[in-house]
């Protein structure tokens, strides 16, 4: 299954807060080790802040949820997604069906 992961900064305090959060996160970020069961098809920030987005593909959820704890000092919105024609097919079964209600 794919996801849409969508991360934003959380408010920090003072300014220095807010660098010592910034040096944290590129810290923990160098060190980190990706699950296997994760595969990035695209991995980009924001430009001028700290967030951004990714697509990733993977059959453990539980890794998304590892993800996103490791990385507590953002805010993660996770969207579980469809390739457009995967959807496309699904809507047009969904359609024909319910269409075919209509002449029963």
């Amino acid at each position: 299954m794919k996801y849409v992961l969508t991360w934003r900064e959380r408010p920090a305090g003072s300014a220095a807060e807010y660098e010592a959060t910034q040096k944290r996160i590129l810290d923990v970020f160098s060190q980190w080790e990706m699950p296997k069961s994760l595969t990035f098809h695209q991995f980009v920030v924001r430009v001028g802040e700290f967030g951004g987005y990714a697509v990733i593909e993977t059959d453990e959820p539980a890794d998304l949820q590892y993800l996103t704890t490791i990385y507590a000092a953002f805010t993660c919105t996770v969207e579980p997604v469809l390739d457009v024609m995967d959807a496309v097919a699904a809507e047009n079964r969904g359609v024909e069906w319910r269409d075919a209600l209509a002449d029963a």
